[in-house]
Order: structure tokens, then C-alpha cells, then sequence
């Protein structure tokens, strides 16, 4: 059985793993390597995931952008091109640039937008412990750079364009983080993502408030009021996409007429739109209507099946999950083409090295990013501030703050906003590309040193979690001298034999045994184990944990939501509690945390067991896990006594 991840993009990335937990299989004598499949271009694009081809499209339409700026004088005329759209006498006049970076970019920051209003809902900013690291070191990932950017740039007369070094580009830092991230990313991934969220928020809320020249209250009024219509669509029965398209051109129109950055009405309107988390009630609806289809196929039963399932789930994710293709493949890459056709002659690169206003971006960029993200979050760390997970370790954290210097989307974008003079806009643009350049190779190095001092600690043979009574599941007393600590899943049939091997070891030891169960649903083969899972999370804060896993063991095949509710009913639990702390990130966030420890140490196989803190391989009959758990506690003993002696 193996454990999959789930990348950026929500892809789930399958590890190999082993046939069954702790064994691999011998290779046969004599058997050949059969030869190696050819792989086609359109599974290899597959196999990189969105997050990698969308990095690589922005740096290819990049390369592009230069060489045609360079090349041709077409490049500059090409992109003025002017466009008119009008009916009657309504016109709008707009060129190719401003198409790409007052339209199309809107759409873009459309998305950033439900992203922000996702983690302050149900995502890893939901809690003040967990969201203070990154919050603080996004803060300060804002402020410092812009310091260190007006300091050195002042001469130059454009110091007001300190916006363009405080922002993050989100999709060339997940882009380069798995190409060139550490061995187990996923708790630093998790922590970009979510100080990449704040570092947005900061960076839009500046474009408002410094980078309007001009504002018409009464058209800002008129947009109001569409915010508000687009907020009351989620009250309509029926017919709201309509209604959301016809509400986010008229805010649009209104933004752009009231002097305020158009693509900020994408930000508005995304966060009013709606998310939660799927209602186990109407998960089961849809399931019904399903099968009501598939016993008499016609058109009505179809469209109310189609419907309830796509209704189960929130617009704002349906709508990241319909956008996010567009953007990472048509929209950023458009923008790269239009924006970073930098025009680079001997005298134009000598004019930067010379200019304050190309130096004030790299510092701000490289060293302001790098300082300030790592030195609050090391501060942070000093003085136990805030919740560090597992693999969220300083060296790591310094491989992110240097990979967040990667300043490019809102940079570029910022540039047209703040600078008018077209050599000082190319002395910025330079300053912008070679910082993402530097920043990219330093992570590189950092990540790499990391690794190699990691190598023989990362190698998952310890607990890198330590059991906790206030947070973990114990059976047993809690201070016995022996401990198991399981990674499993509730659906996984080789869980269940172990959980009988357990309940042996525990006949036999008693007092001396505490038993630690963490989660690792394995979600590619079985669909139901992640809400298994969540459930047994929603009993525990009943205080009914180990009596809801027995229950899930003991009906493996009948783990749907109504059966997860009916054994809820069957053990006496507040069923109505129960179903709202299903939905809670409470609840989210500790199933997520089990299995970020789980990747960690690189478990890919359940029931993985760790005893006395140590990895098991091998059989885990009753017997075996007894003899193995006498072993690594002598082994533990001598150790801690040579320890002492020396």
C-alpha cells in the first residue's frame, strides 16, 4: 500500500513503495530487466505537474520577450497596437499591453484572490498559532525590502518605486521549489504558500493605496454596489454563474473607471465569493441522486445528479480549479511576453550597473526578502513563538526566504505603475531579472548544503515528531517505558490485522505499553480513508477516538457519510457537533499535520510502525513487535549509559 502526497498544483504524486509494510520483495534469480517504455511528450508534461510546466512557460515566454525586444523593433509597436470595443456611443479603447495587464491580469489576481479568502477560511491561516510564523515573516519579507530599496535607490529619483521589491511571484517560487526544493518539502511548501498569500494581500492593498493617480468616488460607489450584488448570488437557487459574470464586468468597468487599478476588482469580487468545506449530508445527496440515475438514465435525473455533486463542493474552489490551467498557461506567460522585453545594449546593461535604481531592486529583492523572511522566523524560533511543524527546520526556511527574492509577476507589473521613463523602466526591468536569477541560484546552493548535511538524518528511521499526551491519541498509560507509534489508515486492510497484533501486545504488556495512532490515509486507493480520518477527529474531540476507530474497523466496506454518522449515533456522540467539527480546520489541519510528519520521514507503505521512537522493519505479529520493543529500549538504555560515561 503506498501514501501519496498531494502537490501544489493537486495533483497526487504516487511514491514507489513497498508490497507490503517492512517487506520488499526479492528480485528472482535470473529474471531480465524488461526494457525500458518509451515515454510520450504529453505524459512527460503530465508527470511535471502544473506548478512546473506553468514556471517553465513564465521563463520561456521571458526568453522570448528579450530575444524579440533585441531582435526587432516590432516588439514595442507590436504590443501598442490599439484595440476599440464600443456599441453605440460606449467605447473602450485599450492596447494590447494594457489588454494583458488591466484584463487578463485581473483574472490572475482573480485567483490570488480566492486563494487568500481559502486559507482565511479553511486553510493554514485559520489559526493564530499556526498563521503567526508566516504571517510575521511575509511582514517582514514587505517591509525590509522596501527599506533597503529606498535607501539605495533615492539618488536615483525614483525612490517612490519601492513597491516593485516587496511582492513574491507565488508561481516561479512553487515552480522552483519543486525543481530545486529540499528532499521533503512539505511543510516548507505549506509555508511559502501561505506567507506568499500575505505577502499578496500587502502587495495589492499598496497598488490601491499608492499606485492610483486618479480616483471618481462615484464610479467606486457604482462598483460598491456590484460587490454587493456579487455577495447576494450566493443566496439565488439557481442561474448564479450568469449572474456572477454579468456582476464582475460591471465592477470591473466601474474600477477602471473610478481610477483604481482594474485588476483589483478580480481581488474584490473573489473574496466575496463563498467557501466551505463539503457537508457530509450533501456529499450523500449527490451520491443518492447518482444512483436514482443510474437505476432509470434520463436527462432530468442527470442534470440534478450533475448538479447536486458540483454543488457539494464550494464555487471558490470549483472556480481555482477552473482557472488555475488559463492562468499558469495562457495569462502569466502572456504577461511575461508583454512585460519583460527589456531591451539589453552595452549601454543600457552599463547604465545599470552604474544606476542606484537597479541596485536598490537586488538588494531589496535578494538581501531584503532573505533577512527579513529568515531573521523573524529564526527570532521566532529563538523565543518558541508560534507553531514550527516537523521539516520545518532554520535551513530549510533559508532556502525558501532566498527563493522568495524571485520578485517577477508583480514586479514587472508594479514597474509600469511607478516608473514612467522608458531607460529607467529598463534599468528596473534588468534589476528585477537579475535578482530572480541570483535568487534562484542561492536557494539552489542553500537547498543543496541542506541536503548534504541532512543526508544522514533524514533517512526517517526516527520519530521526528516526539509523542505528546496533549495532542497525540494514546491507549495505555502515558507513561509506560514501551511506545508504538502507528501510521495507518482506517480503510487499509493490512491496518486491520495490526490493530489485533496490538490489542495482543497490549494483553501481554499492559501497563508498560502505550499505543500512539497517526494518520496517513492512503487517498489514491482508498476514497473514502481521508474522511475516515477526519471523522476519528471529530469523535476525539468528544474524547471518543479509539471506540470511533474500532467502529471504523470493524465495517470497513460501509464508510460512507452516512455510515461515518450513523456509528457516530451508534457511540452516543452529539451528532450535530460532530457534523459541524467535520467541516472545521481544526480538525483539517491535525489529519494534515500526521500525514506532513508521515512524508517526513518518508513513510510510503501502512501500517508503518515507529518503536520506542524507532522505525520497525520486518514482521508485526504480536511476538516480533514484543522483541523488538525490548530490543530498541536495551539499545536506548546502553546508549544513554555510554552517554553518561563519556
Amino acid at each position: 500500500m503506498t501514501i501519496s502526497s498531494t502537490t501544489t498544483s493537486g495533483t497526487p504524486a504516487e511514491r514507489p513503495a513497498p508490497q507490503s509494510a517492512g517487506r520488499r520483495p526479492r528480485a528472482e534469480a535470473g529474471r531480465r530487466t524488461p526494457p525500458r517504455k518509451r515515454t510520450s511528450i504529453a505524459a512527460t508534461i503530465r508527470a511535471m505537474g502544473q506548478a512546473r510546466v506553468g514556471a517553465l512557460l513564465l521563463l520561456v515566454a521571458t526568453v522570448v520577450a528579450i530575444v524579440w525586444a533585441n531582435a526587432s523593433g516590432s516588439y514595442a509597436t507590436f504590443w501598442e497596437t490599439h484595440l476599440s470595443i464600443g456599441l453605440g456611443d460606449l467605447h473602450l479603447e485599450f492596447t494590447l499591453h494594457a489588454l494583458v495587464n488591466d484584463a487578463l491580469m485581473a483574472i490572475f489576481f482573480f485567483t490570488v484572490g480566492l486563494e487568500v479568502r481559502r486559507e482565511f477560511a479553511i486553510g493554514e491561516l485559520t489559526s493564530w498559532s499556526r498563521a503567526m510564523v508566516p504571517v510575521i515573516a511575509a511582514i517582514a519579507g514587505l517591509a525590509l525590502p522596501a527599506l533597503l530599496f529606498v535607501l539605495i535607490a533615492a539618488p536615483s529619483g525614483h525612490a517612490a518605486a519601492w513597491g516593485v521589491v516587496i511582492s513574491t511571484d507565488t508561481a516561479f517560487l512553487v515552480g522552483a521549489l519543486a525543481l530545486i526544493g529540499p528532499r521533503v518539502p512539505g511543510r516548507l511548501r505549506i509555508f511559502l504558500l501561505a506567507l506568499a498569500v500575505v505577502d499578496d494581500i500587502g502587495a495589492l492593498s499598496i497598488i490601491a493605496l499608492v499606485y492610483t493617480d486618479s480616483f471618481e468616488p462615484m464610479w467606486l460607489a457604482v462598483a460598491a454596489v456590484g460587490l454587493a450584488g456579487v455577495f447576494a448570488t450566493r443566496y439565488l437557487r439557481s442561474g448564479r454563474g450568469p449572474v456572477y459574470a454579468t456582476l464582475a464586468i460591471i465592477v470591473w468597468l466601474a474600477f477602471l473607471a473610478s481610477g483604481v487599478h482594474p485588476t483589483l476588482a478580480g481581488v474584490a469580487i473573489a473574496l466575496l465569493v463563498p467557501v466551505y468545506r463539503p457537508n457530509r449530508r450533501d456529499v450523500e445527496h449527490a451520491l443518492e441522486l447518482a444512483r436514482t440515475f443510474r437505476q432509470s438514465p434520463n436527462t432530468q435525473y442527470a442534470r440534478a445528479a450533475a448538479n447536486s455533486l458540483r454543488e457539494s463542493i464550494s464555487i471558490n474552489e470549483r472556480l481555482q480549479s477552473a482557472y488555475a490551467p488559463y492562468v499558469a498557461y495562457v495569462i502569466l506567460p502572456l504577461f511575461a511576453l508583454a512585460n519583460a522585453g527589456v531591451v539589453i545594449t552595452g549601454d543600457i546593461l552599463a547604465g545599470a550597473l552604474r544606476s542606484p535604481l537597479t541596485w536598490g531592486i537586488v538588494a531589496g529583492l535578494v538581501v531584503g526578502k532573505f533577512l527579513g523572511i529568515f531573521g523573524s522566523t529564526a527570532l521566532l524560533r529563538v523565543f518558541r513563538l508560534g507553531e514550527f511543524g516537523p521539516g520545518l527546520t532554520l535551513d530549510r526556511i533559508a532556502g525558501g526566504a532566498a527563493l522568495s527574492g524571485i520578485g517577477f509577476t508583480i514586479s514587472l507589473f508594479i514597474i509600469d505603475l511607478a516608473i514612467s521613463d522608458p531607460s529607467a523602466q529598463n534599468e528596473a526591468r534588468v534589476g528585477v531579472l537579475a535578482a530572480s536569477v541570483i535568487a534562484f541560484l542561492l536557494a539552489t546552493v542553500v537547498f543543496r548544503i541542506s541536503d548534504a548535511v541532512r543526508g544522514d538524518i533524514d533517512t526517517g528511521q526516527t520519530l521526528v515528531r516526539p509523542v505528546d499526551p496533549r495532542r497525540d491519541h494514546i491507549w495505555g498509560a502515558p507513561d509506560a517505558p514501551f511506545t508504538i507509534v502507528e501510521y495507518g489508515d482506517f480503510q487499509c486492510e493490512f491496518c486491520l490485522k495490526a490493530s489485533g497484533s496490538i490489542q495482543e501486545v497490549h494483553a501481554e504488556l499492559r501497563d508498560q505499553l502505550r499505543y500512539v495512532w497517526r494518520h496517513a490515509p492512503l487517498t489514491t486507493q482508498h476514497p473514502n480513508a481521508l474522511a475516515d480520518a477526519e471523522a476519528a477527529e471529530a469523535a476525539a474531540l468528544q474524547g471518543k477516538f479509539f471506540e470511533f476507530e474500532r467502529g471504523l474497523f470493524a465495517d470497513q466496506e460501509n464508510q460512507l457519510p452516512s455510515d461515518i454518522v450513523r456509528l457516530a449515533r451508534r457511540l452516543e456522540l452529539d451528532v450535530e457537533r460532530f457534523e459541524r467539527d467535520l467541516e472545521s480546520a481544526e480538525v483539517t489541519a491535525r489529519v494534515r499535520d500526521d500525514m506532513l510528519d508521515a512524508e517526513a520521514m518518508g513513510v510510503t507503505s501502512v501500517p508503518t510502525f515507529f518503536l520506542n521512537g524507532r522505525r520497525h522493519v520486518g514482521p508485526y505479529d504480536a511476538q516480533s513487535l514484543i522483541r523488538a520493543l525490548q530490543e530498541t529500549s536495551a539499545a536506548g538504555a546502553a546508549s544513554t549509559t555510554q552517554a553518561a560515561g563519556a
